[in-house]
């Protein structure tokens, strides 16, 4: 029996992209083609000026179960590499697509995210959880190490002994408990979700958007970097974004007492 192909859908409507995993027969699991059609989304969304904002979230009751593994090429003899190609190319491809958008990206997580599922999560921005979400590290069960980023992700916002604790036993951590941790920003009623993300995602989409892109790449970067080498990213990132027309139009509303009107440029 073949496996269904994957669907992920996106429209962008007021400048925000909104992108939809809708595989939700299959809590939304990543088949290798719906994984490289959402990096080439999140590329796009990247590359386009006319978008300010992303919104990712699942269909269904479930944001993503992780990689489908029903497929045959989850099991079977191997060459030697093949795993750690796969995994370039794919998952942690995934996560990097996440991280380097150069828009900012809110995960609204409407369900489980397992796996590959709560990295693709984790990886964003801004992470918003339904009361019903909950997030599992769930390779341990399978006999799997973690991937999809799962080792570099978490210590950083968790801290090691808790990420070992979430890796090691693989226990569902409930959407109170994420927001207890760090890993997520708000927790909302299952029913209160979709416009909290949209309202969200409407501010950051009238903010600065070349000044937003800077500051998610200085904080994305400021954990690998020594004090030296992050101030002199600052001040780099600060000496471009004051060419752009909106760090002037900040300046000049601020000096002529007026509302801000950025146009993302």
């Amino acid at each position: 029996m073949s496996v269904p192909e994957p669907s992920i859908r996106h429209r962008t409507d007021r400048h925000v992209t909104h992108l939809t995993l809708d595989r939700p027969e299959a809590l939304n699991a990543l088949t290798p083609d719906g994984r490289d059609r959402l990096i080439a989304l999140l590329g796009e969304a990247s590359a386009d000026p006319g978008v300010r904002a992303v919104i990712l979230t699942g269909a269904g009751r479930g944001f993503c179960a992780g990689a489908d593994l029903r497929g045959g090429a989850a099991r079977g003899e191997r060459v030697a590499g093949d795993v750690a190609r796969t995994l370039r190319l794919g998952a942690q491809r995934l996560v990097a697509a996440v991280l380097d958008c150069e828009k900012p990206v809110i995960a609204a997580v409407n369900g489980t995210a397992a796996g590959l599922g709560a990295h693709l999560a984790l990886a964003c921005d801004l992470v918003l959880a339904a009361e019903s979400a909950r997030f599992i590290e769930v390779f341990v069960r399978r006999g799997l190490v973690p991937d999809g980023g799962g080792a570099y992700l978490l210590p950083r916002l968790v801290g090691p002994q808790r990420a070992k604790e979430l890796m090691f036993f693989g226990d569902a951590l409930t959407a109170p408990d994420a927001e207890r941790l760090g890993l997520v920003n708000r927790v909302l009623p299952d029913g209160e979700l979709d416009k909290t993300a949209r309202d969200w995602a409407t501010r950051l989409a009238a903010g600065p958007t070349r000044a937003l892109a800077l500051t998610k790449q200085l904080v994305n970067a400021s954990l690998e970097s020594d004090r030296a080498t992050a101030f002199a990213a600052e001040a780099a990132a600060q000496e471009i974004n004051m060419t752009t027309r909106d760090a002037q139009e900040g300046v000049a509303s601020f000096v002529e007492r007026r509302a801000t009107d950025f146009r993302g440029r």
